[in-house]
């Protein structure tokens, strides 16, 4: 190529020569520069902890350790539901879609920083004639274009900011899905479990009522009991029945949950769950753990919350990027464009067109809409600080509500096994009694209703307790992971479903900036 090419050429390649200097046309970055402030959360923990957890620090301070909390359950059936409904969630799907958008956000803001290179090739046959014999006219033309935004007042690097936010909120958010996903599975496969520990304590109870209406029947044809027991056992017995096939089918009911919520094979899905005798009819039994003495600390572990003040970090960018509008725009373009063309097979002949310069775009008048703008992204920020504020508070009472449940519990089971035990020990009494005929048939199916409802009761508190435990869980802020770990170091790497690149999903690289303040 000869130096009248070239030099054009190497001109318009000026803007992408001149973005290896980075930012250095920066004049000023126009804005709110985003500033961390403590967390608005209460210095200690109001509720009381239960005894069994002290001396437990929330998560042995690693998030990754209540990660693998389901784990310790020891509940093989349990932890298969939990990974088969992660991978189908709709609603961890949707977190993975967003995440997947908002990394594409970013590499766009990325590229604006950045010069535009382009290039295009052409090629034309046409025929023209002015009078005479036409001409067949060949044309062969390459271009190359190249243009630069220079990001004078910081407009650029706040849509960077925003988008880099909008990334680790989308993050914390897939997290938080996943969290959510979990709790959800394990309450419906322990209210399972409960519901197959009430049917067997009905079970227990409809074979003794059978059992007394049969004796009572033959007692009553022998002419031992009158027909007015024989009528009211006979009742109890189906009383008894009914109440159990009503549990049963709420047992089905919770099997039809299960498997819409995992998308097993309903097959595989009650061979998993009747596959192992000592888990059938046993609620699951959570390790204990505590929750760390401040608030803030805690509060940084919710990946809901991660997602807020990341939110907020975005919305307070997109003022600099609406502000940034109300002044001038410079950019930089050039291009160049060889043709080669050849008439009726004359000789190549070359031609040459090439331009390179900057163009300022100054803003006159748009009748208030620029401004308009910046005012509705302030309003957007003070939204979006009412939502995180709002989001903390909700994460305090939750995690004050599943500590109150877990005291509450704590001090009712003693008081319930010590009522099942006294109603047990009235009704074999009233049914020795009544065997040897001292007692009342009404009196022992008294006691008999009374034992059924206290071992209800207690079945019901233990599946209180252990749900207080699950919503403690959640409202920890559950098993989600730091930066760039996976959910499960051992499979990670083989799982598509995982992003690839989670970002920093603790709200600050540094977590003492959230609870002293400091800069972001």
């Amino acid at each position: 190529m000869n130096n009248n090419i070239s030099r054009p050429l190497c001109l318009s390649l000026i803007p992408l020569l001149l973005s290896a200097c980075g930012s250095g046309g920066l004049l000023t970055t126009v804005g709110p520069d985003y500033q961390t402030e403590p967390l608005p959360a209460p210095a200690s923990w109001q509720a009381p902890q239960a005894d069994a957890a002290k001396g437990q620090q929330a998560h042995q301070g690693d998030t990754a350790e209540l990660m693998r909390w389901w784990e310790r359950f020891q509940d093989p059936a349990l932890i298969r539901l939990l990974s088969a409904a992660e991978q189908v969630s709709a609603t961890v799907a949707d977190a993975r879609a967003r995440i997947e958008e908002a990394r594409a956000n970013l590499v766009g803001a990325d590229a604006a920083i950045l010069p535009k290179l382009d290039s295009e090739f052409a090629s034309k046959r046409s025929s023209s004639s002015f009078g005479g014999t036409p001409f067949i006219w060949n044309q062969f033309s390459a271009g190359l274009q190249s243009s630069w935004e220079i990001d004078l007042f910081g407009g650029l690097a706040r849509q960077q900011e925003a988008a880099q936010s909008q990334l680790e909120s989308r993050n914390a958010s897939w997290h938080d899905a996943r969290v959510a996903v979990a709790v959800e599975v394990a309450d419906a496969y322990l209210a399972y479990r409960y519901c197959e520990a009430q049917v067997q304590l009905l079970r227990t109870d409809s074979d003794s009522r059978r059992e007394s209406a049969r004796v009572a029947a033959v007692a009553g044809q022998s002419g031992f009991r009158s027909p007015g027991d024989v009528a009211l056992a006979t009742a109890s017995a189906a009383e008894g029945n009914r109440t159990l096939l009503q549990q049963q089918a709420q047992c089905e009911r919770s099997i039809k949950s299960l498997v819409a919520m995992t998308g097993l094979a309903e097959a595989d899905l009650r061979s998993l769950l009747n596959g192992s005798a000592d888990q059938a009819a046993k609620l699951p039994t959570p390790p204990a753990f505590e929750i760390a003495s401040l608030p803030a600390k805690v509060l940084l572990q919710r990946p809901d919350v991660a997602a807020a003040e990341r939110d907020l970090a975005e919305a307070s960018a997109n003022i600099g990027v609406q502000r940034a509008k109300q002044f001038p725009k410079l950019s930089l373009s050039g291009n160049i464009t060889p043709t080669l063309q050849n008439i009726n097979g004359a000789a190549l002949m070359l031609a040459q067109t090439w331009a390179i310069g900057p163009t300022l775009s100054l803003p006159m008048f748009d009748a208030g809409k620029r401004a308009a703008d910046v005012e509705v992204a302030k309003v957007q920020y003070q939204a979006a600080e009412s939502r995180f504020r709002a989001k903390v508070r909700t994460a305090v009472k939750e995690v004050e509500d599943a500590l109150v449940r877990l005291d509450s519990t704590r001090q009712r089971l003693p008081q319930g096994r010590e009522a099942v035990s006294g109603y047990r020990a009235n009704f074999q009494a009233l049914q020795t009694l009544y065997q040897s005929g001292l007692g009342n048939l009404l009196d022992v199916e008294t006691a008999r209703r009374n034992v059924l409802a206290s071992e209800l009761a207690l079945e019901e508190l233990e599946q209180e307790q252990v749900g207080a435990w699950i919503a403690l869980y959640r409202a920890a802020g559950g098993g989600w992971t730091d930066a760039g770990e996976s959910p499960n170091p051992d499979t990670a790497a083989a799982d598509p479903s995982i992003p690839s690149d989670t970002g920093n999903t603790h709200l600050y690289p540094n977590q003492n900036d959230m609870l002293n303040g400091g800069n972001s």
